[in-house]
């Protein structure tokens, strides 16, 4: 028996990277998890993965994955995603906003000036698209009187990291998780934002190869697996007392220490308050 077992998540953005390794993880703790993304068909995509395949790992990890074509600019797609989860489960306990648009130029040298003004995207898939989820999710949850919302963030809160947009829109999560929070509070709903380190995604992993300055990143020790949140996400929820967190910003490296988490090779992941900064928000 799994610690999640009989719980009902969505992770959006889960056909590949952080996504989809947290879907994995929470599906091996017995949960039943919706995953959503772009991505149905192998080989459209420039990086492998689908929601499908997402979903199947689920099924074989332990519990119940359902895949579902979500473009989460779409707000009607949305909707439907949640009132297929309401018809269906009756009840959500997690939503972890995952979902990103992340421009090829993002991670390219250069200033903001110097690069498309469509960046802006990163609000649109990220920021809007997480607060449109979590519009729909706290309707379920303020209703069942339980749930975490759970907004994904990082270093780059507080500190410059690739460009000036990149910081702006993670902030805005950081803000927006403290917020919402605030209005939950009252109704057993807890809402809180982590800090995710250095991640050896598909598309991490390449991007380091390319930019100048980071390949050392590779092998610093200091990254983590794409599953590595996921088992920080899967304590949390299965956590009695996690309404004495909400509202906050949290390192997963720490959380994993409080827990007693590792990744899974067994290593800890180290924080990087020290170098990297401190969250701003405690919880409420």
């Amino acid at each position: 028996m799994g610690r999640l077992d009989g719980k009902v998540a969505l992770v959006t953005g889960a056909s590949r990277g952080i996504g989809k390794g947290i879907a994995c993880v929470l599906g091996e703790q017995g949960a039943t998890v919706y995953v959503t993304g772009r991505t149905v068909s192998a080989g459209v995509h420039p990086l492998p993965g689908t929601v499908g395949e997402t979903a199947a790992e689920v099924d074989k990890r332990g519990g119940k994955g359902i895949a579902v074509a979500v473009d989460h600019g779409d707000d009607a797609q949305v909707a439907a995603l949640f009132e297929r989860i309401r018809s269906e489960q009756g009840r959500l306990d997690l939503l972890v906003n995952n979902a990103i648009a992340l421009p090829f130029e993002m991670t390219q040298a250069g200033s903001f000036w110097e690069k498309p003004i469509s960046n802006w995207e990163i609000f649109d898939i990220g920021v809007r698209a997480g607060f449109v989820a979590a519009w729909h999710a706290a309707r379920m949850m303020v209703a069942q009187k339980s749930g975490l919302i759970i907004g994904l963030s990082g270093y780059v809160g507080v500190r410059y990291t690739y460009n000036t947009i990149f910081g702006v829109a993670k902030t805005a999560v950081d803000r927006m998780a403290r917020d919402m929070a605030i209005e939950l509070k009252p109704h057993n709903v807890a809402s809180v934002s982590l800090w995710q380190g250095f991640t050896y995604t598909e598309r991490a992993t390449e991007n380091l190869k390319t930019i100048p300055g980071m390949a050392s990143t590779l092998n610093s020790g200091a990254g983590s697996s794409p599953e590595f949140p996921g088992r920080v996400m899967a304590a949390l929820l299965a956590d009695p007392k996690i309404m004495e967190k909400t509202g906050g910003t949290f390192i997963n490296a720490e959380l994993a220490q409080e827990y007693g988490i590792t990744d899974i090779d067994g290593r800890v992941i180290p924080s990087l308050r020290e170098e990297r900064g401190a969250p701003i928000w405690q919880p409420v």
